[in-house]
């Protein structure tokens, strides 16, 4: 198993926060905010935000490189075994919020983790993934989502993709409302079995392939006219959205725990969120299409 490398990381993940901040600012036409941060325990992190841009209504591309001397809870909770060991984390984590109720919600995340202790070996894993939340589904971008997810990962091993697929809709899972958050995608963690060099590669891949796979699908629905109703049932949906986040998102819970900067760790909450009691959409209509056939667990790749 070669040696982990966290310098290199750090050097990739900083690059992949430009290149697709440069990205998104150019779809925009509105420069993204950049917010440098300390964090007293050890590291910090640079926040690209975006508000009431042109196409987006919010949203934010964040790196971190946090360190601390003893473990979370929430890290040391599924290996008990390295609580109080020191650690480092690093990541790049996305959330875009369009404004356009056609155009997805979308989550991207990549992060390698490290914990060390004197006269042991370093225990480390990658993690990472990126998931699709449409609020009027469309079958064609579902499936270009997910081609270009299996994509990403289909060189790195056989069955990676099937495997990572179904975790992700595990993961993205609103169990007290029994329904996946949107079309799913992919996710991975603790993935270390392929040796340093090529779980590297495998995060590198997924996060390269990020805006492949999402910018297609905002730059096709990003002008699709729409109206109050269509903005509204945006706003009572993107209330799951905050609901999985607060609730179930290990990531969420993990940089509170651990000391994070609040408002970068929040900035995947959308701007305008609604909730009602009880709401049911109308039968055959477009909103209860992305119940009946788009917050289903499928294989999109399927013939």
């Amino acid at each position: 198993m070669s040696t982990p490398d966290p310098i290199a990381v750090k050097t990739w993940l900083l690059d992949l926060q430009s290149r697709i901040v440069q990205a998104l600012e150019q779809i925009d036409g509105k420069a993204f905010l950049r917010d440098t941060w300390e964090r007293p325990e050890g590291g910090g992190g640079i926040s690209r935000l975006v508000e009431e841009g042109n196409v987006f209504e919010r949203g934010g591309v964040n790196f971190s490189h946090v360190t601390g001397a003893s473990l979370p809870p929430s890290a040391a909770a599924a290996r008990p075994e390295l609580a109080g060991r020191a650690w480092e984390a690093m990541g790049v984590s996305l959330v875009l919020h369009p404004r356009n109720p056609y155009a997805p919600t979308v989550h991207m995340n990549v992060r390698f983790f490290e914990a060390t202790a004197q006269g042991q070996e370093p225990v480390w894993w990658f993690g990472g993934g990126m998931d699709l939340t449409p609020y009027y589904g469309n079958a064609d971008d579902a499936r270009h989502f997910h081609q270009v997810c299996h994509d990403a990962v289909a060189p790195y091993g056989e069955g990676l993709h099937a495997h990572f697929k179904t975790w992700c809709d595990q993961y993205f899972y609103l169990k007290h409302r029994k329904e996946p958050r949107g079309v799913g995608g992919i996710f991975f963690d603790d993935f270390n079995e392929a040796g340093f060099d090529a779980s590297f590669a495998l995060m590198q891949s997924v996060g390269n392939g990020f805006m492949d796979a999402y910018l297609p699908i905002l730059q096709a629905r990003k002008a699709t006219p729409y109206g109050e109703r269509e903005r509204d049932f945006q706003a009572y949906r993107r209330g799951r959205y905050v609901e999985f986040n607060l609730v179930w998102d290990r990531g969420t819970l993990f940089g509170l725990q651990s000391g994070g900067r609040t408002e970068a760790i929040l900035m995947s909450m959308p701007p305008i969120v609604k909730w009602r009691y009880d709401w049911h959409p109308e039968p055959g209509s477009a909103e209860a299409a992305l119940y009946s056939d788009f917050l289903v667990h499928r294989d999109w790749l399927a013939p």
